[in-house]
This record gives C-alpha cells, structure tokens and sequence, in this order.
C-alpha cells in the first residue's frame, strides 16, 4: 500500500480561508497555478526596499561605473536565474515543497542541514527586509522609531502569513504592480531631473568589484531556489513545467534586475546619504513620499513569504524525526509566531551595522547553497530525469531514498570545502583568492565541483549515490502511520 501524503489546499481556493495543512503533496484535481501567476508572484518578492540597497552595492562599496555595475547586475542575475528557475520547474511534476524534495536526493535526515540553512536564509532575509523597511518609514516619518515601524512590520506580515499560501501569493501580487509602477515613476523622475547626468563619471572598473557584484546577482537568484517549488507546486503536473521555469525567471530575473539598477543610480547620485533616503532626494519630495511608503508596506506584506516558507522548513525537520505527525493550522500557527519574534529580534540586532551583516550574509549563503543546487540539478535532470516516488518521501524509513544518501552528503561537503581557498568575506580570504586579487569565483568553483562529483559518484558507486532503483524499489518499507 503506497501511502498519500496529505493535501495543502482545498478546492474552493478562498482568499481569507485558513489553509489547514502544510508540506503535502498537492493532488493534480487541485492544481489551479497559472505561469502568469508566479511572474506577479516573483516580482513582488524583489519589489523590496532590500533590493534597491542591494544594487547600491555596485557603485558604493565596490565602486563600479554606471555601465559596469549594470553590466554585472544582468550577467549575476541572468545566469543565476537558470539555476534557480530550474528548480521551480521541478514543482510541477513532484507537486512538493522544495525543502521536502531534498530528501530524494539527500536522504530523509541528509537532508536535513540543508532543510535547516533554508529555514535561517528565509528568517535572515525577513529580518533584513524589516531593516530596510523600518529606514524608509523613518526617512518619510523622521519621529518615527525604527523600532517601532519593525514590531509593526511584523504585525502586518504575521497577519497575512496567518492565512496561508493564498493571502501570501495574492498581497505579493498586487504589490509588485503597486511598487513596479512607483519605481518606472521614479526612473522618469531621476531622467527628468537630470539625475542620471550625476552618476555617469562616477567610480572605475576593478575586477574585484565586477566578480562581487556578479557573484551578489547569483546568490541573489540562488537564495530564491530552496523555495521556488513551493509556488510552482501548484502548476498542472503535465503543462505546467514550462510555464514555471519562464514565469519564475521573468518575473524574478527582470524585477530584480531593474531595482538594482535603479539602486545603483541612486547610490551614486545620493553621495553619502542612505539609500532610501537618497532615493527620496532624487525623486523630489510627493513622489519620494509615495515611494518609501510603498515600498516600506509591499516589504511588510511580501515578507510574509519568508516567514511562510521558513514555517514550512521548520515543519519539515520536525516532521522528519515525528513521521506519525500530520501537521496542520495549528503547527503552522506556532511555528509562525515563532519565527516572527526570532526574525524580529534578529532585526533589531541589525539595525546598528547592517551594511557589513547583510553582505556577509549574502556571501555566506552563496557558499552553502550552490552545493545543494548542483546535486539537486544533476540529479533530478541529468540521472534521474525527473524520477521521483513521491509518496516515499513521506516514509519513516526514507523509503528507498534512504535517511542518508552517503554520496549527496560527501558531495555537499566537498563542494563547500573546495570552496574555501576561493573565499572573499569580510572577516576571512582565501589563499587562492588573495592571489586572485580578492576576484570572487568561489560560487563557480563550488558548483563546477559538486556537479561532477556527484556524477562521479553516479557513474562509479551508484549503490552509494541509491541509484540501484531496481533493487531498491522491491526493498520492504515501511508505511506512513494513518
């Protein structure tokens, strides 16, 4: 007997209904995505604050000339998406949660380390988003405590997590028309003001700088990966593979890369003033009003997608080691509340020196998913070919996925090791980097590495890598508890 895991929405697709359950598979009568969909979906997830900042990035701190840094932001953006929306168009044909996925090819506890990465990228990324949403309202509010406006970012993304996926993919979509129209405002305005004449002398190429912002455009788009899925899910098994790969990668591809864009104008042109507050400058003060308010509220409403997929990982590795729990509202309800009070906290913490954290963190992430997303795509296009026995994912035995793929776990081990002579952050260089000048190739590195030698390890020890799929599959296993 093949055990069904349980459904995550009902037919009826209702704006304010509570969704009840969480990481199951999604049955293909209750489909309903459409490609168009996830396009408003992923740009309302970069029409943030957080991605203007990040595209300042460019022309501050590495100091590039208008045309390199745009350059660098469609080459990172660009090549990064591929990798990200193949991801997504996994969802379609397995109908599960990126996160749960994972133990296809890293065994139900292997994959566990990576559930967990997941679940900390999502929570550092909601409390960088209540960051920069805070420092809008204040550049509009100047009494306005920044504190104050993170406790009500937080309010106003639990209330829409509350909900579930519908509210969550409904408020995301409509803000990407309200901010999108607001920034397409905003570059007639800079254009009018001859604001684009200040930015055109500014900086000097480096290779360093160009490397960086190439390698901040891959994470960016790679940070999106473990959770891409989790929308695509939705999609009509047979039809719906296409549509999700082009309108995830339109629709995150294009938004961020026009936010960065206009982030790295105003990074230039605001000279020291903070970015926000510089944009505000550039635009003049109705318009520049109406901008950082909008994008202050589309921050707090779209970051209720953090949290809802960090909700999922969170469920996911408890439900990993308790496979006779069938989580529901109420584990959803918990673990949101949860998750809000530690990303608030960690907001809070923040907001001192946020520049330096956050780009760390970027680099940091880059380094520990490209591992992960370079057996996850070998394995699932290149020698599984997208065949997975879902329902054994749900086993409390790992079903013939095991509880460790031995060779996915070498892989992502090596690949973040291979890594380290590669290293540019902060607070520690790599050898081989140093020597490089500080050019940061470590993302190529790591991915070239992991991929081929997991394939190695398919080709030469496919007992270790659990390819032996005719022996495995008539393996006694055990049942999922009703």
């Amino acid at each position: 007997m093949q055990p069904t895991a349980p459904s995550t929405l009902t037919k009826n697709h209702k704006l304010f209904e509570i969704e009840q359950e969480t990481v199951g598979q999604i049955p293909e009568d209750q489909r309903h995505g459409t490609s168009g969909s996830l396009v408003s979906i992923w740009a309302g997830m970069n029409m943030t604050p957080l991605t203007v900042v990040t595209g300042a990035t460019a022309t501050t701190a590495l100091g590039l000339p208008l045309g390199w840094a745009i350059a660098a932001i469609l080459l990172g953006h660009i090549l990064g998406g591929i990798g990200m929306a193949l991801h997504a168009a996994q969802g379609p044909r397995l109908g599960v949660p990126q996160m749960l996925q994972a133990r296809g090819q890293f065994g139900s506890y292997g994959s566990v380390i990576i559930v967990l990465v997941a679940a900390i990228m999502f929570i550092g990324y909601f409390a960088s988003n209540l960051v920069v949403a805070a420092q809008s309202i204040s550049a509009v509010f100047p009494k306005f405590d920044q504190n104050t406006a993170i406790v009500v970012g937080i309010v106003v993304s639990f209330a829409i997590a509350f909900f579930g996926y519908q509210m969550v993919r409904v408020t995301t979509a409509i803000g990407a028309y309200v901010v999108g129209a607001l920034v397409v405002l905003s570059f007639i305005a800079i254009g009018v003001s001859g604001g684009f004449a200040k930015v055109l002398g500014h900086g000097h190429f480096t290779l360093v700088g160009f490397s960086a912002m190439v390698a901040i455009g891959v994470v960016w788009q790679l940070t999106y990966a473990p959770y891409v899925s989790d929308y695509s899910r939705y999609m009509p098994k047979d039809s719906g593979t296409r549509g999700a790969f082009w309108g995830t990668y339109v629709g995150c591809v294009t938004s961020s890369i026009v936010l960065m864009i206009l982030g790295a104008i105003v990074g230039i042109a605001a000279a020291d003033a903070n970015t926000m507050g510089g944009l505000d400058s550039l635009v003049g003060p109705i318009l520049g009003f109406l901008v950082l308010l909008g994008f202050a509220l589309v921050a707090w409403t779209g970051n209720a997608v953090n949290v809802y997929c960090s909700t999922l990982c969170a469920i996911t590795l408890v439900e990993t080691f308790v496979r006779d729990w069938r989580p529901k509202f109420k584990a959803r309800l918990w673990a949101t509340i949860v998750l809000h009070v530690v990303g608030g906290l960690i907001a809070a913490l923040m907001l001192a020196n946020f520049a330096n954290a956050f780009t760390d963190f970027l680099s940091i992430l880059l380094y520990v998913l490209i591992p992960w997303s370079a057996v996850n795509l070998v394995d699932y296009y290149v020698i599984r070919d997208g065949d997975y026995a879902v329902p054994e994912f749900y086993r409390k035995d790992g079903g013939r996925y095991g509880r460790w793929n031995i060779a996915a776990n070498i892989v992502f081990a090596v690949g973040i090791v291979a890594q380290l002579p590669f290293l540019v952050t902060s607070f520690y260089t790599g050898p081989i980097a140093r020597a490089l000048g500080g050019v940061d190739v470590a993302w190529l590195v790591g991915f070239v590495v992991s991929g081929v030698a997991y394939l190695l390890f398919a080709r030469f020890a496919p007992r270790l890598a659990r390819l032996d799929r005719d022996e495995l599959a008539h393996a006694p296993l055990e049942e999922v508890a009703p």
